[in-house]
């Protein structure tokens, strides 16, 4: 069988990376690397990690008190693998039998191989995934009564592979590094995943998910759910809502929708084109909502408000908010500067209902097809060029 680098970081979750690592090493080949990585834990982590004696390990700390966070050790540590495939694990996933040799079955070069997720119901259904409840704490975890219900649906999931994608997942390293790896953008994590999935899409990979491979998932006890960051089972931390909320809106920024998927979450990946918006009687909260959805924005909004909303935004992004919110010309825009689309509103009239226009713009200009005007609700809409530039998203460039 193929080796496999399995990369798993972890942040005071030292009784969840323990199971993690039991369930790798007691149910799958042996011989298969582990990169483990603490992320600035308080819990012990750095000193178990130091007592492990395993010829097929790796283990590094984060030196500082700041986590670092999936998006910087994703890429370290898939630098630092053996192994040509690595798998990106979670440190609250339990390996279960046989999932190594339907990864190694399915994985070729340009092909991403996911395994299947059983989780106990602290996030709603999906078809990605199986509800079963076998515990949500290692404490408490039912080993037997899984390991008696996955030979138990062997038959029912015999040969099924869905083209869809989700952790954990695995891939070929040149496969990974030639879109660049992680986007740090998305740094320390939240929607870094669908980011790489889209452009490993864009670049010409496709998605298998193997109903074979079985991971059981105590569901995001990592960061969202983690007591350790201020959060329970079901109970949101304050710091994953943060992330979250910052990097849905770089996400938006960046492909110009939110996150899009098919029914078997494979990822849908609409055109992306340089819009501006060019908008009357903005104020702060305007500016807040509508930010993200363009390219440059162009606004009455007051010099003032420009200002505060820069100071708060600019830290929670790597785009340069000073070039791109810009007050309206009133001699005309450069030629350089002239967006390929503009829509042009007045936010007094802007609602819930209309603002809909705005969150699916891309699709919207992709079925016009045409140069020229048209007007829809409040939104007068000009396409220049139907020129479109996710392609040119591929690589990051960290």
């Amino acid at each position: 069988m193929k080796k496999i680098s399995f990369i798993v970081p972890s942040r005071n979750n030292i009784s969840y990376l323990k199971w993690c690592y039991n369930s790798i090493r007691n149910n799958l080949d042996g011989q298969h690397e582990i990169l483990l990585a603490d992320d600035a834990s308080s819990d012990g982590t750095w000193e178990w990690l130091q007592q492990l004696e395993d010829d097929n390990i790796q283990v590094y700390k984060n030196e500082t008190t700041e986590r670092k966070g999936i998006v910087y050790w994703y890429d370290f540590l898939c630098e630092k693998a053996v192994n040509d495939i690595v798998m990106f694990f979670h440190s609250d996933m339990y390996a279960c039998p046989g999932l190594d040799s339907k990864i190694v079955e399915l994985i070729e070069p340009t092909v991403i191989v996911a395994a299947t997720r059983i989780e106990p119901p602290l996030h709603p259904d999906g078809p990605e995934k199986l509800l079963k409840d076998f515990g949500i704490e290692p404490e408490d975890f039912k080993e037997e009564d899984l390991l008696h219900y996955v030979r138990s649906i062997k038959n029912t999931y015999k040969n099924k592979v869905t083209d869809g994608v989700f952790a954990p997942w695995a891939i070929h390293k040149e496969d990974y590094w030639s879109v660049g790896g992680h986007d740090k953008l998305f740094a320390p994590q939240s929607k870094e995943d669908s980011d790489i999935w889209n452009r490993l899409q864009l670049n010409g990979c496709s998605f298998k998910q193997t109903w074979e491979g079985f991971v059981y998932h105590l569901t995001s006890r990592g960061s969202r759910f983690n007591p350790m960051a201020g959060g329970a089972p079901g109970k949101d931390s304050q710091e994953w809502i943060h992330t979250t909320t910052k990097n849905m809106r770089n996400f938006i920024r960046k492909w110009g929708t939110v996150v899009q998927h098919d029914e078997s979450m494979k990822p849908i990946v609409s055109k992306k084109y340089h819009i501006g918006f060019v908008v009357q009687n903005c104020g702060m909260e305007h500016l807040r909502i509508l930010e993200p959805w363009c390219s440059i924005f162009y606004s009455d909004c007051s010099y003032e408000n420009v200002k505060k909303y820069q100071k708060e935004e600019q830290p929670n992004t790597l785009y340069n908010l000073t070039d791109k919110l810009r007050p309206i010309p009133t001699d005309g825009v450069e030629d350089s500067d002239i967006p390929n689309i503009t829509i042009e509103f007045d936010c007094k009239k802007l609602t819930n209902e209309n603002m809909q226009f705005i969150t699916k713009l891309s699709d919207i200009i992709t079925e016009s097809g045409e140069l020229g005007s048209m007007e829809w609700d409040i939104f007068k809409l000009t396409i220049h060029s139907m020129e479109n530039y996710e392609k040119e998203l591929i690589k990051c460039q960290n």
